[in-house]
């Protein structure tokens, strides 16, 4: 779909500078850009929803689960 948009004078040239260092296309560089930032939208949604329900009660871990944990771990020297 062709669509158009304005942008400033300086991000339009950085846009540019960039579409031919990584031999792209404006369109492709735009695109690739907007979807990036859409992923990163959702994936921030996301993270704040469980950060939401993760934040009501206190995790807890079973005790004996905890203990397998430590006894798995090298005994490394730190």
């Amino acid at each position: 779909m062709k669509t158009a948009v304005s942008v400033p004078d300086e991000l339009f040239r950085q846009a540019e500078a960039a579409a031919r260092r990584l031999r792209v296309s404006r369109s492709q560089l735009y695109a690739t850009a907007i979807s990036e930032f859409l992923d990163r939208q959702q994936s921030d949604t996301i993270t704040d929803r469980l950060n939401q329900v993760y934040s009501r009660r206190p995790a807890k871990v079973d005790p004996a689960l905890n203990r397998a944990q430590f006894r798995s771990l090298d005994k490394d020297s730190w």
